[in-house]
C-alpha cells in the first residue's frame, strides 16, 4: 500500500471522534487533530475534544498541547503537520486528519503560500476598515480584485480576505496565481472522506450537545479559564461556546440566552462548514444517520482505501 494520509472531515457533531478512533484501532493509526480551538489547554467542554478513555485509546496529536495565548494558525499546522505524518510513517503507522477547521484541512492538503512579504501598515488600514464597517466591505473590496479568489473564501474568514488583499497590493498579481506556483514535494497522498447527516438530524444532534456541556460545566470551565488570568479578548476564546458563556458572565445576557444563542451560532456555523467542504470535489462523502455505528463507518473508510 503507498503511503496515504487519511482525512475525515465534516461538520461539528457529525460524530468524527468516533469513528475516527475506530478507524485508528482497525489501521493501526495514530490522529492529528485539525481543529483550531482543541489544540488549546483549558478549552475543554467548549470544543468537545475527545474524553480521557478516548485519547487513551488511540495516540491523538495537537489536542490541549497550547495555552490560550499562543497563536496557532492553519500555515503553522501545515508545517508541524507535514513533520508528524513523516514520524507517523516512520512508526509503521498510518496518520488520520479530522477534524472540522476547514482551512486548516485546505492548507495541509494544498498547502498555504508564505512567500510573500507582508505590508504592516496596509493590513493596519485593512483591520481599520474591517473594524469600522464590517467583513463583507473588504470582502467587497477582494471580489473586485481577485474574484476567483472571493469564490473560495467566506466574509467570516476575514484574516484570509485580508492576506489576500494584502498579496495584490504587494504584487499586482492575485494570490491564486502564486498558489498554484508553490509547490511541495510529498512523497504521501491524501484520501479524503467526509461525514454527512440530513441537516434537521444534525441539528438535533447539536441542540443535544449543547446541553451536555452546559451540564458538564461549561460555565465553570469558561470561569476557570478568565481566572487563570486569560483575557476574554484572545482570539482562541473568540468562538461559539466561549463568547456567548462571557457575555453571561459580564452580566450582558441570560444564561438562558446564552445557550439559546450557542445553539443557533452551532448551527450556522455547521452550515458553514458543509458549505466549506462541499466546494472540495475531492472529498468522498459517507451518509450518516443515527442508526450509524461508528465501527461500520470505519470499515467502509478502510475498505475504500485498501488498507484492511
Amino acid at each position: 500500500m503507498e503511503r496515504i494520509v487519511i482525512v475525515i472531515a465534516g461538520p461539528t457533531c457529525s460524530g468524527k471522534t468516533d469513528v475516527v478512533i475506530s478507524l485508528a484501532q482497525k489501521i493501526n493509526g495514530e490522529i492529528i487533530s485539525a481543529d483550531s480551538r482543541q489544540v488549546y489547554k483549558h478549552l475543554t467542554i467548549g470544543t468537545a475534544k475527545p474524553s480521557k478513555e478516548q485519547l487513551q485509546k488511540v495516540k491523538h496529536h495537537f489536542i490541549g498541547e497550547l495555552e490560550p495565548d499562543v497563536e496557532f494558525n492553519a500555515s503553522k499546522f501545515e508545517v508541524e503537520a507535514i513533520e508528524l505524518i513523516q514520524k507517523i510513517f516512520e512508526k509503521g503507522k498510518t496518520p488520520i486528519v479530522v477534524g472540522g477547521s476547514g482551512l486548516y484541512i485546505r492548507a495541509l492538503v494544498d498547502g498555504i503560500m508564505n512567500s510573500v512579504e507582508t505590508d504592516l501598515d496596509y493590513r493596519k488600514q485593512l483591520y481599520e476598515q474591517r473594524e469600522k464597517f464590517g467583513n463583507e466591505f473588504i470582502y467587497e473590496q477582494l471580489k473586485k480584485v481577485d474574484p476567483k479568489s472571493a469564490h473560495e473564501m467566506l466574509p467570516q474568514n476575514w484574516k484570509r480576505v485580508v492576506r489576500a488583499l494584502e498579496v495584490f497590493h504587494l504584487t499586482s498579481e492575485p494570490i491564486w496565481k502564486h498558489q498554484n506556483e508553490f509547490e511541495r514535494n510529498l512523497d504521501f497522498e491524501f484520501a479524503q472522506f467526509g461525514l454527512s447527516w440530513e441537516r434537521e438530524t444534525l441539528y438535533k444532534n447539536i441542540d443535544a450537545r449543547v446541553d451536555k456541556m452546559i451540564e458538564h460545566g461549561l460555565v465553570n470551565e469558561v470561569e476557570g479559564i478568565l481566572g487563570r488570568g486569560f483575557s476574554q479578548e484572545l482570539y482562541s476564546l473568540n468562538t461559539v461556546g466561549y463568547k456567548e458563556i462571557i457575555s453571561f458572565l459580564n452580566d450582558e445576557i441570560s444564561l438562558e440566552l446564552a445557550v439559546e444563542l450557542i445553539k443557533r451560532n452551532t448551527r450556522r456555523y455547521a452550515k458553514k462548514q458543509m458549505t466549506w467542504f462541499r466546494r472540495d470535489e475531492r472529498i468522498n462523502w459517507l451518509k450518516m444517520s443515527k442508526n450509524s455505528k461508528p465501527e461500520n463507518v470505519a470499515e467502509e473508510i478502510a475498505r475504500q482505501i485498501s488498507v484492511v
